[in-house]
């Protein structure tokens, strides 16, 4: 199970360290993932959120599950390479779309984004898990940051909102606080990228994001998939991204009308 983009060390690096950066992703996409950025931030969705606080320089906009209403995202992910390199890397024979993510840093954005492992804030669970963030705008010192080995630690990260900085659940005590990885010397990855290289990484990664100091936009375009053994999970409380009124049960497999196999 490969595609000509993954080598077999891309796919041994994935397991070990939860992390590695696939060039040319969607390097025959970018125009289009441009359009439909641009067409969310135009017509944003329900969850789409300014980062700022009062007083803080720039614009860090954010807003994702909108893949079904912009037909871009829905040609990227139909015509991609994006589901291949998703099951070679996962190890997987299914891949399941759970959602898409857009995140622009306007020029002077100096605010990072939080550490954060993605898991502890939905309700999936299970090893075989991949987001994929790729730039529009080629970065140096501006791209995401990933702590390689993160995804086997043995506690979650504390789940926080990124404005109010407070827990987003109500037992702190099941969550390893939120490190401060340079501080404490960790193995953190990080790459230059050219518009359509993807980082990929597995839900459970602890990662961040440099503040936007330079004088040019990063537009970034994010997938989040998962594999066989995938399985819905209830939280301590409302997760992110919600998904109202789904139904599901622990133990079961999302929902396929809601979050449709991309292979099968």
């Amino acid at each position: 199970m490969t595609h000509p983009l993954v080598t077999d060390a891309d796919i041994e690096a994935f397991q070990r360290d939860g992390v590695v950066v696939i060039r040319g992703l969607f390097a025959d996409h970018v125009e289009t993932i441009r359009a439909g950025i641009e067409r969310n931030m135009r017509e944003p969705g329900e969850y789409a959120a300014e980062n700022l606080k009062p007083g803080e320089g720039g614009r860090f906009f954010d807003d994702y599950c909108n893949w079904r209403r912009i037909p871009e995202f829905v040609d990227v992910i139909e015509n991609s390479p994006v589901a291949a390199v998703a099951a070679a890397l996962m190890r997987s024979k299914t891949v399941q779309m759970f959602h898409d993510h857009v995140l622009v840093k306007e020029p002077g954005t100096s605010k990072p984004t939080p550490w954060h492992q993605d898991s502890p804030y939905y309700f999936v669970e299970g090893t075989q898990t991949v987001s994929f963030w790729s730039p529009m705008d080629s970065v140096t010192d501006a791209s995401l940051r990933c702590v390689a080995g993160s995804h086997l630690w043995p506690k979650q990260v504390l789940p926080t909102r990124w404005l109010a900085e407070t827990n987003f659940y109500p037992d702190s005590d099941a969550y390893m606080p939120v490190p401060d990885p340079d501080a404490e010397g960790m193995d953190v990855r990080e790459w230059a990228m050219k518009p359509g290289d993807a980082v990929a990484f597995n839900y459970l990664i602890l990662h961040g994001a440099r503040g936007n100091n330079s004088d040019r936009r990063r537009r970034a375009f994010s997938l989040r998939l998962v594999g066989d053994d995938a399985r819905y999970v209830e939280r301590p409380g409302p997760t992110s991204p919600p998904f109202p009124g789904h139904d599901m049960k622990p133990g079961q497999r999302l929902r396929e009308d809601w979050f449709p196999l991309l292979r099968t």
